[in-house]
């Protein structure tokens, strides 16, 4: 614990983040409390924190002495002014006392998530003479004699910019810069964690498109692949075709297609549970944002028939005219996308349908809507942080059930996809990130569920599963070098895709040669 200028205080904006009747370690807090070391005590600590309906997280013993002990208990609670409640009844205790609290999130992110390394030794002057002048100058000519070599004298190989402009950070809106530089840090940390890739967080003071276009091209030589992250829509359609046409590296809006790909990989295996096949299917997608559009395209591509596309103002249809854009336009153009042309509400949209896909807000469907769906019916209410609908609304009437969170089952995460779809991007030498590399990716991720682990509560593996990042990877690089088959037979054959065999490395192991530290 720390000093009381960082101890945990309520944050008003805290209580709208969340539902009251879950509970998260996004809003744990800590509290140092010296307990009486007597019969019963703490039992009176913890249910004073029953009582305020807080999860008791973790307890960790600090001190032990005769007359008393002391220590850290963490609180799981549902916003910040939740924990406030909840520490203020523990300071209301009679004989324990409250010395210290913290809110835990905060407590993460103090002085940021990240730092730089060094991965050779400076302990000698003959070590700075290699490292830096006058040995350096030697690696600065054979680059500039050979400039594919950077990717083999230089940390271009294994980095990546994420970039962002601040204007949809999560679903809190326009922050801006400086308050999406959070979930920048929390991107790169990924990359790291989970495909040993060097990130960078790049938070930009520009909505201006050709401004941020040109400021991206400008820091690439510096960078081996670029993620586009919480730039609003339809901007960023504009912002990743512009830089994947004049870069000759991977750019990836992972708002757009890291939700395709995993989407599509939670469809796959829910598909498999309920016995319906692509092609007859109906689905309704709810938020035609840059995740909508793009899982649009995705699930078209991959044989969906019927695609209803929703917004705010209810269906998308040809004709319409209130709520348009270029982007919801170029949508209907696909034959698949409201193949019908009907109007209506989302309710209207719902009935009989087999499928809904929520990237909106909380609210946005009600149980008696998902009634009047088909029987066997998914949905995937992935509104963060508060789903379009709670699972615990759905018990009885929907057969599978996915959201964006990690405290519910299936949940369908971004983090499956980006770490590894890059990995094998960068290692493929990939010039873009094509369609047909997004179906391997989701494929990988489906088959990383085995058919005995497959079930309505299990339908996509967590982000911690090791072989997601390898076996997304692997199949990506595949297409990325051509060594499979062509690749528009990747979306054609899926219906009668036969299980594959991985003769790959140790996932780990892979990982590593792949980032140059094996």
């Amino acid at each position: 614990m720390n000093s009381k200028k960082d101890s945990f205080s309520s944050n008003p904006d805290g209580s709208n983040l969340n539902n009251p009747n879950y509970n998260s370690a996004g809003f744990s807090v800590t509290v140092r409390l010296k307990i009486p070391n007597h019969p019963g005590e703490f039992a009176k600590v913890a249910d004073s924190i029953g009582q305020m309906d807080g999860s008791l997280s973790d307890v960790v013993l600090i001190k032990n002495e005769f007359t008393h002990t002391i220590r850290d208990i963490t609180v799981n609670c549902h916003d910040g002014e939740h924990g406030a409640r909840i520490i203020q009844s523990l300071r209301n205790l009679n004989r324990s006392s409250v010395e210290d609290a913290r809110d835990d999130t905060l407590w993460c992110h103090r002085g940021g998530k990240l730092k730089i390394t060094p991965t050779c030794n400076i302990e000698t002057q003959d070590d700075l003479s290699m490292a830096y002048t006058p040995g350096v100058g030697r690696v600065c000519l054979e680059i500039f004699d050979n400039p594919e070599s950077a990717y083999e004298y230089t940390i271009k190989k294994n980095s990546v910019a994420v970039v962002t402009d601040g204007s949809a950070v999560l679903g809190l809106g326009d922050l801006g810069p400086e308050a999406a530089l959070p979930v920048m840090e929390g991107k790169a940390i990924l990359f790291k964690k989970f495909a040993n890739i060097n990130a960078y967080p790049i938070c930009l003071a520009s909505q201006d498109v050709d401004e941020i276009v040109q400021t991206v091209k400008n820091i690439s030589p510096g960078f081996g692949g670029i993620n586009l992250e919480d730039i609003s829509s339809p901007r960023c359609f504009e912002i990743e075709k512009r830089l994947s046409e004049e870069l000759d590296m991977p750019v990836f809006h992972d708002d757009q297609h890291g939700t395709a790909v995993v989407v599509l990989a939670a469809l796959i295996n829910s598909l498999k549970i309920v016995a319906k096949s692509f092609d007859e299917i109906k689905v309704v997608i709810c938020g035609i944002g840059a995740g909508g559009i793009a899982t649009s395209r995705l699930l078209a591509d991959y044989g969906v028939k019927n695609i209803i596309p929703c917004d705010s103002r209810g269906i998308i249809y040809r004709g319409r005219k209130e709520g348009m854009n270029k982007i919801k336009s170029e949508i209907l153009e696909i034959s698949s996308i409201n193949p019908e042309n009907v109007s209506g509400s989302v309710a209207d949209a719902l009935k009989g349908a087999d499928v809904f896909i929520g990237l909106s807000q909380a609210g946005s469907i009600t149980p008696e809507m998902v009634k009047s769906m088909n029987p066997d019916n998914i949905v995937s209410a992935l509104a963060n942080p508060i789903p379009e609908i709670f699972p615990r609304d759905l018990q009885g009437i929907a057969r599978i059930v996915a959201t964006g969170r990690s405290d519910f089952n299936n949940q369908v995460n971004n983090a499956l996809c980006f770490p590894g779809i890059f990995r094998g991007a960068i290692d493929g030498r990939a010039k873009n990130i094509t369609q047909e590399m997004k179906v391997a990716a989701a494929e990988a991720i489906a088959d990383c569920v085995s058919p005995h682990e497959l079930n309505e509560d299990y339908i996509v593996p967590t982000c911690f599963n090791p072989m997601v990042v390898s076996s997304v990877a692997n199949r990506v690089s595949r297409v990325a070098r051509n060594l499979s088959s062509k690749p528009e037979d990747l979306l054609a054959s899926h219906s009668n895709k036969e299980e594959e065999e991985d003769t790959e490395e140790d996932p780990l192991e892979s990982i590593q040669q792949a980032a140059g530290i094996g």
